[in-house]
């Protein structure tokens, strides 16, 4: 990071701007060292007379092993309970030192806490923050220092990068979708750019490269906010369970992946020119949770995937990854977390966050460098089940005994996505992180969508009648028959929740159903093949994929028009 930039993230952590967040400079960047504190405070929710809102404190100085951090209000703002920390007021002044459990702060460490409050007229964000009585978020300044009242200036992060933005439309997917007979009506939403391979990064095959899309996204930004969704997906022995997906580079060519792959789109990101974008990084999917389900002694474990726990590479690529592409201030990067249907179940959910942050402590990056986490991304789990819950049973079973929901904590992805942030900050994550949730294909709507609750006869009679996922088995994941468009994408939809997103491009391949020759790296997997009869992930079912499918990405217009036929809400 230039020295100039660390100066005007300095002063700008002290604007209050109409987001509801007080903005930190990101630790571990040059110069630091003169700032002594960081306080990231963001008000997540607001009411007519309430409010919640997240604290980070980041320490740059000589370790602490207890602290206490002060602001005063300037409105009549009360709080009225908090957790992570002791808080307390008097008058407009409020001190929040820490538990037992969270005293540790070493230098460069970080430690979130969060309260409710109440007020009326307005809810000004603090705009002095002293931790042990220095003053946080200021430097010496200099000439470079714009000072703390450009509340506007490009590239400054916020609490929800989506929030009162437009998302970008790529055109090459908006023309595909145009083509098909009533894609117009879809045509003009907003889709993920996906960067998987090298050759992306420029563009290849007559394609638009990043730069091209970056052009593109300034057009179509006008004077107001615009989010451009990135898709990082080129690890090294690319997610290891699964072929159709598999990348170009072998599992131990981590320093190809940084230096011909991350540093370019790294360097790109950081062109001023892009500053006013809002660009947003989902972050290798699929590849960490493998490392949790797909491996040794795991009944479901790989060769592959047993090399790349051993050799560390998915670890070091994506704690590499969001180090050098979180350097921007105008980066919010979203790490892959799975689905319901893959982690939900109690020995994988908690085991993921921590391999989460694994990686996202490792090669140089910190907790501070993940805005978010990103589930469901190019799969099918329905966003949420309206005709049962985890807490029902029939005739004395619970519905975690029914062989659909087979004992998971989560039958969709909303309480999935809520509990997930949940647990990230629980393990230590800023208590301000986000999610994002893929609505592109789980929309399941139809002549076939239940319309309520399965018969009352047994436990099964009573999930498969009413549940609105129509997958044979939640583990099937290529081109599923009867599939339909979700949500439409939308910011802040729910507590917790940044986004409804499209970020698998809806009508582009998941796989293709037989062997297809290529020069994409591109296996085939057999759950694409509609006659494979399954395997331990998918409890030996029939794969549910649709047949005569292309490579994966590659544009498959039978899905997109089945995807059409079943949006839920229907178009």
């Amino acid at each position: 990071m230039s020295r100039t930039r660390t100066a005007l993230l300095a002063a700008l952590a002290l604007v209050a701007g109409a987001s509801g967040t007080a903005l930190a400079v990101a630790p571990g960047d040059a110069g630091i060292a003169a700032v002594p504190c960081t306080v990231d405070y963001k008000v997540q929710n607001q009411w007519d007379t309430g409010f919640t809102a997240a604290v980070t404190i980041t320490n740059n100085t000589t370790a602490k092993s207890s602290w206490s951090l002060k602001w005063a209000y300037a409105g009549n703002q009360k709080v009225t309970s908090g957790w992570n920390a002791k808080i307390s007021q008097s008058g407009t002044a409020v001190t929040a030192a820490n538990e037992s459990y969270n005293g540790t702060l070493a230098t460069g460490g970080s430690v979130s806490f969060g309260f409710q409050g109440s007020y009326s007229g307005t809810n000004a964000v603090p705009a002095t923050f002293t931790l042990d009585g220095v003053t946080c978020n200021v430097d010496g300044g200099g000439p470079t220092d714009p000072g703390p009242t450009d509340p506007g200036t490009p590239g400054t992060r916020v609490d929800n990068p989506y929030a009162g933005a437009k998302v970008y439309v790529n055109p090459e997917w908006s023309a595909n979708a145009a083509a098909e007979p009533g894609g117009s009506r879809v045509s003009n939403q907003p889709t993920g750019v996906w960067l998987d391979r090298i050759a992306a990064i420029n563009g290849t095959g007559g394609k638009m490269g990043l730069r091209a899309h970056l052009d593109e996204a300034l057009k179509q930004k006008g004077s107001g906010e615009l989010v451009v969704q990135l898709v990082i997906y080129d690890l090294p022995g690319r997610d290891c369970s699964a072929l159709a997906s598999n990348g170009e580079l072998g599992p131990t060519e981590i320093d190809k992946y940084k230096t011909q792959y991350i540093d370019p789109i790294a360097a790109i990101l950081a062109d001023p020119k892009y500053a006013s974008l809002r660009i947003v990084n989902t972050v290798e999917l699929d590849s960490l949770p493998n490392l949790v389900t797909n491996v040794t002694p795991r009944a479901t474990a790989t060769a592959n995937c047993d090399t790349m726990k051993a050799n560390g590479n998915y670890t070091k690529g994506v704690g590499y990854a969001l180090n050098k592409l979180g350097d921007a201030p105008n980066v919010y990067n979203y790490v892959d977390a799975g689905h319901h249907g893959w982690l939900g179940w109690d020995d994988n959910f908690s085991a993921t966050v921590q391999t989460i942050k694994q990686a996202a402590t490792a090669e140089g990056a910190t907790l501070n460098d993940v805005q978010g986490f990103i589930t469901n991304t190019a799969n099918y789990s329905a966003l949420k089940e309206q005709n049962f819950t985890i807490n029902d049973s029939v005739n004395g079973k619970s519905v975690r005994e029914s062989k659909w929901v087979d004992w998971n904590r989560y039958v969709d992805e909303l309480s999935y996505a809520q509990a997930f942030r949940q647990e990230a900050v629980n393990q230590g994550f800023p208590a301000g992180v986000g999610m994002l949730i893929d609505t592109s294909r789980n929309g399941w709507g139809g002549s076939a969508r239940p319309t309520g609750p399965g018969a009352m006869t047994d436990v099964d009679t009573y999930v498969n009648g009413g549940k609105l996922d129509r997958r044979i088995h939640v583990g099937n994941w290529c081109n599923q028959s009867g599939a339909g468009l979700g949500e439409r994408p939308k910011a802040s939809p729910a507590a917790g929740i940044d986004a409804y997103v499209w970020i698998k491009p809806p009508g582009e391949s998941d796989g293709a159903s037989s062997a297809v020759p290529n020069d994409e790296g591109k296996g085939f997997d057999r759950m694409c093949d509609p006659t494979y009869t399954g395997n331990p992930r998918n409890n030996n079912n029939m794969s549910g994929a649709m047949p005569n499918a292309p490579l994966s990405g590659h544009w498959f217009s039978a899905q997109f028009q089945e995807l059409m036929k079943n949006a839920y809400p229907a178009l």
